[in-house]
């Protein structure tokens, strides 16, 4: 089987959040399971120097954009057994200041259309016809209606079927109606029946739910919470009615990059057969961090953007009763102004009980992860989560609220059984999350039961290969479909 993976952004090429790890660690797991895998995705001029001294050219073509002829070139590099392959150009990926972002520019939708033409145009260049193109977010939304729109009279295109992730809902590409004529060269038909209009704009991720012959969800429960109002940011009612082409498959974590055996990045390495070695991970850590240096006062890991989706009302509310508790707080992570000062007010007054570092550092957050008895995560909406599934991996149990992934990877401890891999919470509610944390603590305090859950939480899978397996199930689901 034959799969293009197109993507915005993938590690360590370029990435801004979760899709860029999942857009690596995937694919490498599908080619383990012997798909014939290629991962296609802009060439940002961000990219590392030592990367982009690895690349290969193999064509230099034109791809229209609207009216427009544009120079695009195609690049490959191997990596880990995976074959990448690079749209240049730099007019529309070259970043230039102090912070170079990705994506959050006036012309995203004519950048992301040259890719979505591009990455069509470069299957006849490479001769590389796929079964499936596996599609991510709204940057590549457009894909499916422009393979039905423009290549579906070509006998190579005609047989090639769509999978299209959704990984936030939130981030959905929306832009001026102008752009139909302008940029996507399409007929206005496709808006004035309502399958790419969202409230009076263009919306790529609409194209691309409607258009594609599956649409994932990245967990399970987060298939289900966005057919409701809550969580459907405005597209529930499409989504239900497209339930039959939806489905939810957790995502996983990279079991060779997250490895408290030999991860390079902790304190002491372990495993679950040296678990004991842990606890010198947590009072290095409490050390570093100036905290009082205890083993017996549990230490809670916060690994997060700080912005409201994951759940930092509900903390900063509850901020001066944690505090009172016999615990501690480490917190990394950047974001919302009013979170950054909220915790670095409490890092100032409380230093012994209360450690922020308001930056992203990934061998700091490894450390956390290793070093923290419980991971909080109050989300208010969580696609997936990797935070969670990386904790357990560390034998840190999870602190959750019970939505999307978090539903789905953390069991609740339930006390007349010892079953469970970590503790969590229905509501999206402070004081719900309070009792959650209290709970966790009394089950800490007693040692035997803590480190039976401690042995489940590391024994949970979740790695990309159970992962793999269920994408592998839909591609051939899909390519089987008649018609």
């Amino acid at each position: 089987m034959k799969v293009l993976y197109a993507t915005a952004e993938c590690w360590p090429f370029a990435k801004t959040g979760g899709l860029g790890d999942v857009s690596y660690a995937l694919p490498k797991s599908l080619k383990k399971e012997g798909i014939d895998v290629r991962v296609i995705l802009p060439k940002y001029s961000t990219m590392p120097n030592y990367l982009k001294e690895q690349l290969k050219e193999v064509a230099v073509f034109s791809v229209d954009v609207g009216w427009r002829k544009q120079y695009c070139g195609l690049l490959e590099m191997d990596l880990n057994g995976v074959k990448f392959y690079f749209i240049d150009n730099e007019y529309y990926f070259k970043s230039e200041g102090e912070i170079a972002y990705l994506y959050g520019y006036g012309d995203d939708a004519e950048r992301y259309t040259f890719f979505s033409n591009a990455v069509l145009e470069a299957m006849s260049i490479l001769n590389f016809y796929p079964d499936i193109v596996h599609l991510n977010d709204w940057h590549t939304g457009m894909i499916p209606l422009i393979l039905k729109e423009k290549y579906s009279h070509s006998k190579k295109y005609k047989n090639i079927k769509t999978v299209y992730t959704i990984h936030n809902l939130q981030y959905q590409g929306v832009f001026s109606d102008s752009i139909i004529e302008d940029v996507l060269d399409i007929p206005r038909a496709y808006y004035n029946n309502g399958d790419i209009e969202y409230y009076g704009g263009v919306s790529f991720m609409k194209s691309g739910i409607v258009f594609s012959d599956k649409v994932i969800a990245v967990s399970p429960t987060y298939s289900n919470e966005i057919q409701t109002e809550f969580y459907g940011e405005g597209l529930d009612g499409l989504l239900k009615s497209k339930s039959h082409k939806l489905k939810g498959i957790l995502n996983g974590i990279d079991y060779d990059l997250n490895n408290p055996l030999t991860d390079g990045d902790i304190f002491v390495n372990y495993d679950i057969n040296s678990i004991d070695k842990k606890i010198e991970n947590k009072l290095k850590l409490q050390e570093v961090l100036g905290l009082d240096v205890n083993p017996d006062i549990p230490l809670i890991g916060i690994v997060s953007r700080l912005v409201s989706q994951k759940g930092f009302d509900l903390i900063s509310y509850m901020m001066p009763e944690i505090i009172r508790e016999n615990l501690q707080v480490v917190i990394l992570g950047t974001g919302e102004h009013q979170y950054q000062s909220m915790f670095n007010y409490y890092d100032s007054h409380f230093p012994n009980k209360v450690s922020a570092r308001i930056t992203f550092d990934s061998a700091f957050a490894q450390q956390i992860y290793a070093g923290s008895d419980m991971f909080l995560m109050p989300s208010l909406f969580e696609p997936c989560g990797i935070g969670q599934m990386l904790a357990m991996r560390y034998g840190t149990l999870p602190i959750v609220r019970e939505t999307g992934g978090l539903k789905d990877t953390v069991i609740p401890y339930n006390k007349y059984t010892g079953e469970g891999n970590g503790f969590s919470f229905k509501n999206y509610n402070a004081h719900e999350m309070l009792h959650c944390i209290r709970r966790a603590v009394k089950v800490y305090n007693d040692k035997d039961r803590w480190m039976e859950l401690v042995n489940n939480a590391m024994n949970t899978d979740s790695s990309w290969k159970k992962s793999a397996t269920e994408y592998i199930k839909v591609y051939e689901e899909i390519v089987n479909q008649k018609g």
